[in-house]
């Protein structure tokens, strides 16, 4: 999968958002800068949750959620809230995401009526939730694919939705959450409600596998990827008499990640992996057990990301990333570039930051801006 082109009239901040990513370009990681305000996480949510959300009913109440600020004028019957364009397979499909509110005229428009026609005989439209339906308004979100019919557009968006990933700072503003959750950060915290939004987060991290936050170490994700490196190498003794090396291999790279630091695994009595630890070769030849105050914020960050990049397992993916750039060094934001595509080859990444030193470790022609543009550092920065 990668996303070729985003095309947002107006949402929010953004109005007439035109941006192309180029396939021809490597590596396929794309900065996508603009000042504060500019709609940069607003963008990246919005086609994360189009594109992530669409092939669930379970998942509609995100798209819901976010649609609730995307209502369309009064005066108004059919509003386009995105086009994106995905290739794949050699192909391009262009998607059309439409707000389409029928208050009943007795003379629909004539792009109603064709709208409401092919959504009769479910040609190259599907319906993807409702925001309202009253007996005198209803109100729906459609995807419009050029080419494909019926089951066609409902295979390739559950085909799409495992593919798209969204990754942001857990400080952000989602705006995929409820309203109130939202809302409760301004509220103060002897109601107890300003901690609505944390488990709003949690509880969408398990309904969507798809958003990541960068939390400390996600220790989790260690563990469960340790799992499952331990079971593919008993599975291999099982086959063949002798053990893999999968678990040695992972050992080995993320001692290569901590660089002068090694990790050890701790399993419970039953043999469990329950913890982990981290270790240090002193000069002198002796070893020191370390804790989470022994790391930098900016190595628990590439910690993090690295575990979430892995544990996914991702392949042909198109992979949001909200801020990458928070707390590293202005080193490591430049070698994040290398870093992913070493991690997970054959994504595409499109980056939301601020950081100048990132979008130095590529071409012009992979960053991408959308109003207010980033201000160019001066000769004497």
């Amino acid at each position: 999968m990668h996303l070729l082109r985003v095309q947002v009239p107006e949402f929010r901040a953004l109005k007439d958002v035109d941006i192309t990513f180029e396939k021809e370009l490597f590596p396929k990681v794309f900065p996508l800068g603009s000042l504060n305000g500019g709609g940069k996480s607003t963008l990246l949510q919005l086609i994360f949750t189009l594109l992530h959300c669409s092939d669930s009913e379970e998942r509609q109440i995100y798209l819901l959620n976010l649609l609730k600020i995307a209502k369309i004028e009064s005066n108004s019957e059919i509003k386009t809230l995105a086009k994106i364009d995905i290739y794949h397979e050699g192909e391009i499909v262009c998607l059309e995401f439409i707000c389409l509110r029928n208050v009943f005229s007795e003379e629909p428009s004539d792009k109603l009526a064709e709208l409401i026609s092919n959504i009769e005989e479910e040609q190259n439209i599907r319906q993807v939730c409702k925001i309202s339906w009253t007996q005198y308004e209803r109100e729906s979100l459609f995807c419009y694919v050029e080419g494909m019919i019926g089951t066609q557009i409902s295979l390739f968006l559950s085909n799409l939705s495992s593919k798209v990933f969204l990754a942001a700072p857990p400080t952000q503003v989602f705006l995929f959450l409820e309203r109130d959750d939202n809302r409760a950060l301004f509220q103060a915290q002897k109601n107890h409600d300003s901690f609505k939004i944390h488990d709003a987060i949690l509880s969408a991290k398990s309904k969507l596998p798809g958003f990541f936050t960068y939390d400390f170490v996600s220790v989790d994700l260690i563990l469960e990827a340790f799992q499952k490196a331990i079971n593919l190498d008993f599975k291999e003794y099982l086959e063949t008499g002798n053990y893999g090396e999968n678990v040695n291999k992972l050992i080995s790279e993320y001692n290569l990640l901590l660089l002068d630091k090694q990790i050890a695994l701790i399993p419970d009595e039953s043999g469990k992996l329950t913890k982990i630890a981290f270790k240090l070769n002193s000069n002198n030849g002796k070893t020191i057990n370390l804790g989470p105050e022994d790391f930098s914020h900016g190595e628990l960050k590439r910690l993090s990301i690295y575990s979430w990049i892995k544990n996914c397992n991702m392949t042909d993916a198109i992979v949001l990333m909200d801020e990458i750039e928070i707390a590293l060094h202005p080193d490591w934001q430049y070698q994040i570039v290398n870093d992913l595509v070493e991690w997970s080859p054959g994504n595409q990444y499109i980056l939301a930051t601020h950081s100048y030193e990132l979008c130095q470790a590529l071409t012009p022609a992979h960053v991408k801006e959308i109003e207010p543009r980033l201000l160019k550092q001066s000769a004497n920065s």
